[in-house]
């Protein structure tokens, strides 16, 4: 038993020692009470969505926002996602208490986020000394960091890399030797993984579906952006084109960023 006596999460694991009830007895006692005066413990959780939503828009990571409200990682995912619909008053004001704004740097944060986007650009033909120009670090510390030889990175190492994934992971390299590597080692592409729990280590990767010959990637674009123009759901949208849901959300995630970014002047290597 790995709960420590004189505790309720003890009580629950099933030690009914003298202490253990106590604390359980004073849980359920403090439980009640609350519900007499109508005071409920759990409130719905789209506030604390919306301020988690808030501080990844401002640059935070998952893994940031859970160190710093103290609350576990995969709880913050669940909430981002919608899978959790309530809270508990603690989580939300311990979640609240995060200030708004940039997140702090120089500081280290979990790596499986900045991993899993060095590995998806990689599996769509990105060589990691292109990704290591881009991100402005050496091409060694890119790849200990895609073999998952690094645990940690530092915020803003994670912050770039990230920057570099939506603008890179828009278009396939030419590298058939990175897609080899890729592939070699399993790595996964980025329409394996989904914007809101790509930075999540519990999180799996989504089957990949591949777009059928006759519709290629600009085309299916095309076809989402239509879609939604009529007003269409994604859950709508990826029944009628085979796509996946999430993939249909990146999607459309990636246009809107397309049309309010600057058009890149080429540079010629």
């Amino acid at each position: 038993m790995t709960d420590r006596h004189g505790t309720r999460p003890c009580y629950l694991a099933g030690c009914r020692c003298p202490e253990c009830s106590e604390a359980n007895y004073r849980y359920m006692a403090r439980l009640n009470l609350d519900h007499a005066r109508g005071h409920k413990r759990r409130v719905p959780a789209d506030t604390c969505r919306s301020h988690i939503r808030a501080l990844l828009d401002a640059g935070w990571l998952q893994s940031q926002i859970s160190a710093a409200a103290g609350v576990d990682h995969t709880q913050i995912s669940h909430i981002t996602t919608g899978e959790q619909p309530t809270v508990a008053r603690t989580t939300e004001q311990r979640i609240l208490a995060v200030p708004p704004g940039p997140p702090p740097r120089g500081r280290d944060v979990d790596a499986t986020g900045t991993r899993r986007r060095i590995q998806a650009l990689v599996a769509i033909g990105h060589p990691m000394a292109h990704i290591a120009r881009e991100v402005g670090v050496g091409v060694d510390a890119i790849g200990r960091i895609a073999r998952g030889a690094k645990t940690a990175v530092r915020a803003t190492t994670a912050d770039t890399v990230a920057v570099v994934y939506r603008r890179m992971s828009r278009r396939p390299g030419a590298s058939k030797r990175a897609r080899t590597i890729a592939a070699r080692h399993g790595w996964h592409s980025p329409l394996a993984w989904d914007a809101a729990t790509i930075d999540d280590p519990t999180a799996t990767p989504e089957e990949e579906i591949q777009d059928p010959p006759d519709s290629g990637p600009a085309d299916r674009a095309a076809e989402v952006a239509h879609l939604k123009s009529l007003g269409e759901s994604d859950e709508e949208i990826a029944r009628r084109l085979g796509m996946s849901v999430r993939r249909v959300r990146d999607t459309a995630a990636a246009l809107r960023t397309t049309r309010l970014d600057p058009p890149r002047t080429p540079v010629n290597e």
